[in-house]
């Protein structure tokens, strides 16, 4: 019984649903889906390619930032086309697989991202309290070997989740309530123990977001510290260089965390919260990213003030 239920599960589909409360406006939103994923590829595209044209740009924050906004891409990419399909044409189905291979998708690369913001506040640490010691530290190697860290970590420690999917049988509803697939949304469709997958769901947000937030917190305490022995002026001109990636962190760890507390603590029957929260989570940070980093960045902004001005003669 038990070999026919997995057997089932793996050969099955599961059902995404739309925008709850958004019934009549759905043939509308994936217009604005579809602007909002253009800009995010467009955004950080344009990052990517200033980056990697402007010698001045070939700095630990902008090569780092540069990782960011290819995770963005990828993150957008994962998730936008999808939800457009099934809003445009109430393509409401996922087979199993395709499934397990977006959840796996979603989640590392979110731990990627959440690995690469720790970088960031890293590198904004040793150059505000050790900046004699920076371009020691930062080497263009050193860089390159926490970018594949970022890429081997996330790959591996989300790994597991589609495995303990795989291991469940789903005999009841298959309908979930997001748009995309989710581990914490799928496991509560299974009719077996998922003691295991939520046991292992907490070590991961604690072993990678609680401990990178953590880390984070920690760094912009000591740059605090550091900041205030500095001469006012000197002081405005460190911790601006910080106001970006505060943005962005805040961008990614807020709604992560309440999505990931309200999914396994809260009550979601009869709310959208949960919803909001995930879209947010994975639809706003490849969005609004490329515009914090543009306007605060003066070199990207003057590059980017370039290429209008070339396409515009």
């Amino acid at each position: 019984m038990s070999a026919s239920n997995n057997t089932s599960s793996s050969t099955s589909s599961f059902t995404l649903i739309g925008i709850p409360g958004l019934e009549e406006a759905h043939f509308w939103l994936p217009f604005l889906l579809c602007s909002l994923y253009l800009f995010a590829v467009l955004g950080n595209g344009t990052i990517i390619y200033i980056i990697q044209a402007e010698q001045s740009l070939h700095e630990p924050m902008y090569l780092f930032l540069c990782m960011l906004a290819a995770i963005d891409i990828l993150i957008s990419t994962s998730t936008m086309p999808r939800m457009m399909d099934l809003l445009w044409f109430n393509s409401t189905a996922i087979g199993f697989d395709a499934c397990l291979l977006q959840m796996f998708c979603i989640h590392s690369l979110s731990a990627m991202e959440s690995t690469i913001l720790l970088a960031m506040a890293f590198d904004r640490y040793v150059a505000i309290c050790c900046p004699l010691r920076h371009a020691a530290i930062l080497t263009s190697p050193s860089i390159a070997k926490i970018g594949l860290a970022a890429v081997i970590r996330g790959a591996t420690v989300m790994a597991p989740l589609p495995i303990f999917i795989k291991r469940l049988p789903f005999c009841r509803s298959r309908v979930l309530s997001h748009s995309y697939c989710l581990h914490q949304d799928v496991m509560k469709l299974a009719c077996a123990d998922i003691k295991v997958n939520i046991i292992y769901g907490l070590i991961v947000i604690i072993s990678v977001i609680g401990l990178d937030s953590l880390l984070i917190s920690l760094s912009y305490i000591f740059i605090l510290r550091a900041a205030l022995s500095l001469s006012q002026e000197a002081r405005l001109k460190a911790l601006g260089t910080c106001i970006s990636h505060v943005c962005a962190v805040f961008l990614f760890y807020v709604p992560f965390i309440g999505l990931s507390m309200v999914h396994r603590f809260g009550k979601t029957h009869g709310s959208n919260i949960h919803v909001v929260m995930a879209n947010v989570h994975l639809l706003v940070p490849p969005v609004l990213n490329p515009i914090v980093y543009g306007v605060k960045t003066k070199q990207i902004r003057q590059r980017i003030a370039r290429l209008f001005q070339r396409t515009t003669h």
